[in-house]
């Protein structure tokens, strides 16, 4: 018996406010390590690093603590015109908003606790990794959708194909499950976007049903081939019938109507405050700490892309369909103090004889962690966390996120 019908996640566009500020804070641990590139002491390194942006001004807080000098200023408006707000015209400008900053060391507490002969812990919590085998990517469908329908969003406007987008913007998918779990059909599909104040609503729901919905919803088995009827009054659906899909998907685009101020200007951002959206959209749950800013001894960081790698293994190994992983952490400690599996009965063998294999055939320590996926080893042109700011930390390509790689599961097979 499926545990729910519907399943509801969402995700935003990288000019989304949170979004915004995740990537200034991600950019700004990237540029601290690149500097250390080749050095012994990059491990010495810490980050943690909280952005705040509001109309007109981004405030950079937290704390780091390292031996190289990096130009926060700099790399906050670079940051923002990356994202496309680099004229008074998209409602913010990184070129001329004010940038406030407020860094201290870290607190010599926590060093004496984490800078150990064996790298400890550098806060206590609690870390969840999970898989499915209901995508290729391992991943829950409804948290896939959004990211890949917010990701398009941001293509086409960059792009060129549709000139009316503007950064700001949000997506929302329902998927349908049957009586065994599996998604049958998408139920509900909402896009919102920031536009050009001359853009008519004809046009925005006919470009993004054609650009956007359309060429996302058949990288995942649902086709359209047809134009549905799209008229439809303000804060209504229309309906769809995708191929492959079991019953109408009710589509809204734009369902507020006018969306012409949006990013920063319109709604204040912080980091950390899309922490669903970075991780399981809802499905698995989450220990509360957020990635962005913070370098790799946090163990909200390392622990949770471990978690990952864990449960995706087990997955691709086909032990089980689904898996759910719990890690948990005390300050100080290099070994994690609990560990458990959930399988929610696909497993192929018990779970309490998964959590054995886990233990023996992963290195969960802060060291291991980090030397695994070369958390501290980031460039500009491959690995590093800029990248990942944005549309989710899993569910990517192994080059661009290690922890995605299942290079363990023939051995646990």
């Amino acid at each position: 018996m499926s545990e729910y019908k519907l399943f509801t996640s969402e995700s935003v566009t990288e000019g989304h406010p949170d979004k915004v500020c995740d990537r200034i804070s991600d950019a700004i641990l990237d540029e601290i390590l690149i500097k250390y590139e080749g050095s012994k002491d990059r491990l010495r390194a810490r980050s943690a690093v909280e952005t705040l942006a509001t109309t007109g001004m981004v405030l950079v807080a937290g704390e780091i603590t390292c031996d190289v000098y990096v130009e926060i200023p700099e790399i906050v408006r670079n940051s923002v015109k990356e994202i496309g707000y680099n004229s008074p015209k998209q409602g913010f400008d990184g070129n001329t908003c004010a940038v406030l900053t407020a860094i201290h060391e870290q607190s010599e507490n926590i060093a004496s606790a984490v800078n150990r002969q064996n790298l400890a812990a550098g806060d206590q919590g609690i870390m969840f990794g999970y898989a499915t085998d209901e995508t290729p990517e391992l991943m829950p469908m409804p948290i896939m959708v959004s990211h890949r329908l917010a990701e398009r969003l941001a293509k086409v406007r960059k792009s060129g194909e549709l000139v009316w987008v503007k950064p700001d913007g949000k997506t929302q998918v329902t998927v349908e499950y049957d009586e065994k779990g599996r998604p049958v059909g998408l139920d509900t599909i909402v896009v919102s976007t920031m536009h050009d104040v001359g853009t008519d609503q004809e046009t925005i729901k006919r470009d993004v049903f054609e650009k956007v919905i359309k060429p996302v919803a058949a990288d995942y088995g649902f086709y359209c081939a047809t134009s549905p009827d799209m008229r439809c009054e303000i804060g209504k659906s229309f309906g769809v019938h995708f191929e492959g899909s079991r019953s109408t998907t009710n589509i809204y685009i734009n369902p507020s109507g006018m969306f012409h101020f949006g990013g920063p200007n319109a709604d204040t951002g912080l980091t950390g405050r899309k922490i669903i959206v970075d991780t399981y959209g809802g499905m698995a749950p989450h220990g509360g700490g957020c990635f962005s800013g913070k370098d790799a001894t946090k163990v909200d960081r390392s622990g949770n892309y471990t978690a990952r790698y864990v449960a995706k293994n087990i997955v691709a190994a086909g032990l089980a369909k689904r898996c759910e992983v719990e890690l948990a952490y005390a300050i100080g400690v290099d070994h994690p103090v609990a560990v458990n599996v959930n399988t929610f009965g696909t497993g192929r063998i018990g779970d309490e004889r998964i959590m054995k294999l886990v233990k023996e055939s992963f290195d969960l320590t802060p060291t291991g962690m980090i030397e695994k996926f070369g958390l501290f080893d980031v460039s500009r042109d491959g690995f590093n966390y800029k990248r990942l700011s944005s549309y989710g930390h899993f569910g990517r390509k192994a080059e661009h996120a290690p922890w995605e790689a299942t290079d363990t599961a023939e051995r646990l097979r």
